[in-house]
C-alpha cells in the first residue's frame, strides 16, 4: 500500500526531531520515546487541524514537551526534575547534521547487525516497533525487546551524540551503508513469507540511502550503494508473475522497467567511478546498469560483467559473487564452463544450504541438456528457501522438466 504524503512528511522529519533533541538533552532512549508520541500526536491532529506552517519545529516543541514528563514519570530521577522543567525547547538546529549522526548511533559497533537494522529503521527511518517488526516477520514484543536492548547498549556506551572523529568515521560508514544494504536486499528478494517481496523495506531503504548521498555527495561508494538500488528496484514490476512467483531476468517484459530510475541510476554510478578506485557497491552498481541498458536479454554484455565480477571478487572472497560470476562465464562460454566454476562451489557449506547455489546449478545444467539433473537440482533448491513464492517457482521448473 502506497504511503501518504503525511507519512512520508512525518518519517523525513523523524531523525530531525530526533537528532535535535538528543543534541540538546541526550537521553537517547528516552528522546526517541518522546519522538514516537509526537509523531503518533501529529498523526491524529494535522489531518483534522491541518499541517503547521513549521511542521518540524511543531515536532520538536511537541516531542520537547512529552520529554520532559517522560523523565518526570521517572522515580529515580526525581532530582532532576527542576533542571528539566528549565530546559528552553531546542532550536531546529542542523537537520542534515543530525540525521547523518543518528545513522552512525545507530549502527554503533556494539550492536549486533540485527539490531542495527531494526534501530535504524525505528530511529531514522521513522518504523513503529509494530512496522519493523511486521517487515522483519517476528512477534512485536521480540522487536522491542532487540529495541530496547540497542537502546540500552548506546546509552551506556557514553558515546557523545556528534559525529565520531575521522578515522571511525569511515569504520561507521561502512556500516551505515551496510545495513541499507541489507534492509534493501530483504526487501527486495523477502527471504521468507508469502511475499516475493516487501516493497516498505526496499522503498525506506532507498530513502535512506538518498539521505546519506544527500549529506556526503563526495562519497562515491555511498553513491555508488543509491544507484545500485535504483538499477536494482527498477525492474520491481516485471520480477513477479500474477500469483507471486518470481520471473526470470531474461523473461521479464522490459517494458515494465522504470526507465527514470534507470536513467538516475546510469548517471549516478557515472559519475562515481572516475572518482578514485571503485569500492563493491560501485562495481555491483556497473553490473546492474549494464543489465538494464540491455533492451533484450540478448543484448547483455555478459563479457564485460564477466570482468566487474573478477574485479569484485579481487576485492571480497564472497561465494555469492563467485556464484554469480560462474553464471556469467556460462553466459559467455557456455553452460559446461560455468558448471566448471559453479561445482566446487558447493564444498562451502554455507552455498550448499543456499537454494541460490542449487538454483544457479539447475539453470546451467537446464541449459546443458541434463534434464534430469536440472529437475532433481531444482527440488533440492525448493527445500533450501523459506520463501513461499520461491518454492512454487522452483517446483514448476521441476515439473517443467518432468514432463
Amino acid at each position: 500500500m502506497p504511503r501518504s504524503a503525511g507519512e512520508d512528511l512525518l518519517r523525513e522529519l523523524a531523525p530531525q526531531v530526533l537528532g535535535a533533541l538528543v543534541r540538546r538533552y541526550g537521553h537517547f532512549d528516552t528522546a526517541e520515546d518522546a519522538v514516537q508520541e509526537a509523531l503518533l500526536a501529529a498523526a491524529r491532529q494535522w489531518p483534522v487541524d491541518g499541517v503547521p506552517d513549521n511542521p518540524r519545529a511543531w515536532l520538536i516543541r511537541v516531542a520537547a514537551r512529552r520529554l520532559t514528563d517522560l523523565v518526570r514519570a521517572d522515580q529515580a530521577r526525581r532530582r532532576r526534575e527542576d533542571t528539566v522543567a528549565a530546559w528552553p525547547v531546542p532550536s531546529p538546529g542542523a537537520a542534515t547534521d543530525d540525521s547523518l549522526v543518528l545513522l552512525f548511533m545507530c549502527c554503533h559497533p556494539a550492536l549486533s547487525v540485527a539490531s542495527q537494522i531494526a534501530l535504524t529503521l525505528r530511529a531514522v527511518g521513522g518504523l513503529t516497533t509494530a512496522e519493523v517488526a511486521r517487515a522483519f516477520l517476528v512477534p512485536e514484543d521480540t522487536m522491542t525487546r532487540r529495541i530496547t536492548r540497542a537502546k540500552r547498549t548506546i546509552k551506556d556506551s557514553g558515546v557523545p551524540f556528534g559525529l565520531p572523529a575521522p578515522p571511525a568515521r569511515t569504520a561507521r560508514l561502512a556500516a551505515v551503508l551496510h545495513v541499507l544494504y541489507l534492509v534493501f536486499n530483504e526487501g527486495y528478494v523477502g527471504t521468507a513469507g508469502p511475499s516475493l517481496q516487501r516493497v516498505e523495506l526496499s522503498t525506506e531503504a532507498i530513502r535512506l540511502a538518498r539521505l546519506v548521498h544527500r549529506l556526503l555527495p563526495d562519497d562515491t561508494e555511498a553513491t555508488g550503494l543509491l544507484a545500485l538500488m535504483l538499477l536494482t528496484d527498477a525492474r520491481r514490476a516485471a520480477r513477479t508473475a500474477r500469483d507471486g512467483t518470481p520471473v526470470p531476468m531474461a523473461e521479464q517484459d522490459r517494458s515494465l522497467w522504470n526507465r527514470a530510475q534507470i536513467a538516475e541510476g546510469v548517471a549516478l554510478i557515472s559519475s562515481a567511478l572516475p572518482r578514485g578506485s571503485a569500492g563493491p557497491y560501485q562495481i555491483q552498481a556497473a553490473i546492474a546498469a549494464l543489465h538494464d541498458e540491455a533492451e533484450r536479454p540478448e543484448d547483455t554484455d555478459w563479457p564485460q560483467i564477466t570482468l566487474l565480477y573478477e574485479v569484485l571478487l579481487g576485492l571480497a572472497d564472497n561465494p555469492l559473487v563467485a556464484l554469480n560470476h560462474a553464471v556469467a562465464v556460462a553466459m559467455v562460454h557456455g553452460p559446461a564452463a560455468g558448471l566448471a566454476l559453479l561445482d566446487p562451489l558447493g564444498k562451502d557449506d554455507r552455498l550448499a544450504a543456499d537454494h541460490r547455489w542449487h538454483t544457479a546449478r539447475a539453470h546451467l545444467l537446464e541449459l546443458a541438456g541434463d534434464r534430469e539433473a536440472a529437475r532433481e537440482a531444482y527440488l533440492t533448491a525448493a527445500t533450501r528457501t523459506m520463501s513461499q513464492p520461491q518454492q512454487r517457482y522452483l517446483h514448476t521448473r521441476a515439473a517443467r522438466l518432468a514432463n
